[in-house]
């Protein structure tokens, strides 16, 4: 039998024995090969483009910038590059920005070694992550979702179109979608480019934010018609 492929990890985080931390856990675990580190942004585009990773992880703060730019940067010279952000920062602006920067998912540090593990592999395998309490900030924080307004843009979408989204929004694979709605894998890989450019989105992750900022909007409209009619 053929064996599987490694997923090539880049650890980008300032503080050396964090990233001495990651290796070691990472080291251990079958299936996943760390190819290289970096401390700083700029060395973190480096890095990425040098040792072509599958999956970035990646701290939120660096000493030379924000990990959200050294996102969009690697995002732009290598687009199938998955950015997972491992961070102790659950700052509202930051989550929504690495969400619409391009990232494929958000972890807090306190993530235990099981979750980091399986979040890495979700990713490399094309899920968009989020940890809970970060879905909590990105459904609550409507006002400072930097793009139009969620509402507006998913009036333009089809019945089915909302039903692939909900399911993007779950973290569910074209195939998982595909078989959950009863249609092929390139119709449902269609319906996707469609929702994304309806949403002028063009990653999976901000699809979501999407979705969670539209289900919390009903929420809200349906308790101000509840108490309304009381």
């Amino acid at each position: 039998m053929r064996k599987a492929k490694s997923i090539r990890v880049l650890l980008v985080d300032d503080h050396e024995v964090v990233r001495a931390g990651l290796r070691t856990v990472l080291r251990q675990s079958q299936g996943i090969l760390v190819v290289g580190e970096a401390a700083t942004a700029a060395e973190a585009v480096l890095q990425a483009s040098r040792c072509q990773p599958d999956v970035v992880l990646m701290d939120a703060r660096l000493p030379d910038g924000s990990g959200v730019d050294a996102c969009r940067a690697i995002r732009e010279q290598s687009p199938d590059v998955r950015v997972l952000f491992l961070t102790s920062f659950s700052d509202e602006s930051i989550v929504l920005a690495a969400v619409f920067g391009g990232a494929d998912g958000y972890l807090l540090k306190h993530v235990n070694t099981a979750s980091l593990l399986q979040a890495i592999r979700s990713v490399a395998s094309g899920h968009s992550i989020l940890d809970s309490s970060v879905t909590k900030l990105i459904v609550s924080g409507g006002r400072t979702v930097p793009a139009n307004d969620p509402a507006s843009s998913t009036a333009a979408l089809s019945s089915q179109q909302h039903r692939v989204l909900a399911l993007v929004a779950k973290g569910k694979t074209n195939k998982e979608i595909a078989d959950a709605l009863h249609l092929s894998d390139k119709t449902v890989k269609n319906y996707i480019r469609t929702i994304f450019q309806k949403l002028h989105v063009t990653r999976r992750s901000q699809a979501a934010a999407h979705f969670m900022r539209l289900v919390e909007q009903a929420a809200g409209d349906r308790s101000v018609a509840s108490s309304t009619s009381r």
